[in-house]
């Protein structure tokens, strides 16, 4: 390639939106959903993190509300950055995720950490209640144009 090439952000938002079965199958659905949708646009957000994080939000949905009915997630990519949503049945909202961590995870646990991630990796995160349940969600901002010669 001759010159620079610069890789420029979408203009326009576009969103997703599908239920998920409410068991462990839905994480690698949601991981690929979040992967397409990134790539079909050719979103300028960090899919790693963007599938990484999808993942967490989706375990813990199955993992810890209580119920068969399906989850829901939503991808909305915005000429900014990408928010992703995950709805569940449950109105209590997730322990740790906007509150300061006062105990780190134990290191010998496998789990405990998935909340730390996405506060840590997220530009921000939250919960807000819906009418049937609430809705987790995140947001990841645009990553720069890369120049390359």
């Amino acid at each position: 390639m001759n010159g620079l090439a610069v890789h420029e952000r979408p203009t326009e938002s576009a969103s997703w939106r599908i239920a998920l079965p409410h068991t462990a199958a839905a994480v690698p659905v949601a991981r690929a959903l979040v992967r397409s949708a990134l790539a079909e646009v050719g979103h300028m957000a960090d899919c790693d993190t963007a599938e990484l994080l999808t993942a967490e939000l989706v375990a813990n949905a199955v993992e810890h509300t209580a119920g068969s009915g399906p989850i829901e997630l939503v991808v909305e990519l915005r000429p900014t950055g990408c928010q992703v949503e995950v709805h569940d049945p449950d109105p209590a909202p997730p322990g740790h995720l906007t509150r300061p961590v006062i105990e780190e995870p134990d290191p010998w646990q496998e789990g405990g950490r998935g909340l730390l991630l996405i506060r840590a990796l997220s530009s921000s995160c939250g919960h807000r209640p819906t009418s049937s349940g609430k809705a987790v969600w995140f947001r990841l901002p645009v990553v720069p144009a890369q120049r390359s010669a």
